[in-house]
C-alpha cells in the first residue's frame, strides 16, 4: 500500500513539472509581447489630444474568466497570447505603411519645392534678357511697361491701413506666447496677413518648444494661404505635422496642405496628403475635419 502511494505520488509531481514549465514559459511571452504593445502604442497611432486607441482585437474570454471551459491559467494566457501576436502584426503593417506614405509625401514635397523655385527664377532671367533690344528700339514703351511690374505691396502701407492695424488691440497678459499668438490671431482674423505673418513668425520663433507651438505654426501657414501664397504655406504645413505629429494642429495642418498643394495645381500631391490625414488621424478625419476633408477632397478630385 505504501509503495502504491509513493508511485501515485512521484507520477503527480512528473505530470505537474511540464504544467509548471507551461505557465512560466506561456507568462513569459505574454509579458513581453504587452511590454511591446505598450511600446508601440506609445509612438504610434496618436489622435492628437494625447489618447491611445483601445486594441481592436481582445481575448474572448477576458470578460469572464470564470466562464472559460478550461478555467485554468494556462488557456487564460494563451488566449491573451494569441489576441496580442495578432494585433501587434497588424499595428506592425499599420505603421510600416504610415512611414512609408509619410516618405512619399517628403519626397513629393522636395521635388515641388525645386520645381517652384525653378519657376520663380525663370521670369526673373528672362525679364533681364527681354527688355534690353526693346529699351534701345523703343524708350517710350520701356517706361509703362516697368510701372505694372514695381508694385506698392512691400511699399509703407498706406496711413488708413496704419491706423486700422494700430486699432486691434494687443494682449499684454504677460504670458509672452499667448500674448503673441492671440496678437497674430487677430491681425489674421481682421485679414490683414502680411502683417500676421511677422507676428507669427517672430512667436514661433521664441518660442518654439511651446506646448501649444502646434497652433501658432497651424495659424502661420494658414495666414500665408489666405494671403494666396500657397507655395511658402505647404512648407509651414508640411513642417507642423512632421516636426510635431502629436501637435494638437497637426491633423489641420495636413488638411491645410492638401488644400495648399490643390491651389498649386498638385492634385495628386494633394490627395496624398487628405490620404495620409485620414490614416494618421482617424478620429479626428471622421469627426470635426469630416466635412472639411469631403471637400478637399472633392476639390482635389481625388478618387
Amino acid at each position: 500500500m505504501k509503495l502504491r502511494l509513493a508511485l501515485l505520488g512521484a507520477t503527480a509531481l512528473l505530470l505537474s513539472a511540464p504544467s509548471l514549465a507551461q505557465d512560466a514559459n506561456v507568462a513569459g511571452r505574454v509579458t513581453k509581447l504587452e511590454k511591446e504593445m505598450a511600446a508601440v502604442q506609445r509612438k504610434v497611432f496618436p489622435d492628437g489630444s494625447g489618447k491611445f486607441f483601445e486594441p481592436d482585437i481582445k481575448p474572448a474570454d477576458a470578460a469572464k474568466p470564470e466562464a472559460s471551459p478550461s478555467g485554468s491559467a494556462v488557456s487564460d494566457l494563451i488566449a491573451r497570447v494569441d489576441a496580442l501576436e495578432t494585433q501587434l502584426a497588424t499595428l506592425t503593417g499599420q505603421v510600416e505603411q504610415q512611414g512609408n506614405a509619410q516618405r512619399s509625401i517628403d519626397t513629393r514635397l522636395k521635388a515641388i519645392e525645386a520645381q517652384l523655385k525653378a519657376q520663380a527664377s525663370e521670369p526673373t532671367v528672362a525679364a533681364s534678357a527681354a527688355p534690353t533690344p526693346r529699351v534701345a528700339a523703343v524708350t517710350p514703351t520701356a517706361k509703362p511697361a516697368a510701372k505694372p511690374v514695381v508694385t506698392v505691396p512691400t511699399a509703407k502701407p498706406s496711413a488708413s491701413r496704419t491706423a486700422a492695424v494700430a486699432a486691434i488691440g494687443k494682449p499684454s497678459s504677460g504670458d509672452g506666447f499667448s500674448d503673441g499668438y492671440d496678437y497674430g490671431y487677430r491681425l489674421w482674423e481682421a485679414k490683414f496677413y502680411p502683417e500676421a505673418q511677422v507676428q507669427l513668425e517672430e512667436t514661433v520663433k521664441k518660442f518654439p518648444k511651446h506646448s501649444r507651438i502646434s497652433y501658432a505654426r497651424n495659424l502661420l501657414g494658414r495666414a500665408w494661404l489666405d494671403d494666396k501664397k500657397p507655395a511658402t504655406a505647404v512648407k509651414i504645413f508640411y513642417d507642423n505635422y512632421k516636426l510635431d505629429p502629436r501637435g494638437d494642429r497637426a491633423p489641420e495642418s495636413l488638411y491645410f496642405l492638401g488644400s495648399a498643394l490643390t491651389d498649386l495645381g498638385k492634385n495628386a500631391e494633394a490627395c496624398e496628403a487628405f490620404g495620409q490625414l485620414a490614416t494618421a488621424y482617424p478620429v479626428e478625419s471622421k469627426d470635426r475635419l469630416a466635412a472639411r476633408l469631403a471637400n478637399g477632397k472633392a476639390r482635389a478630385k481625388c478618387k
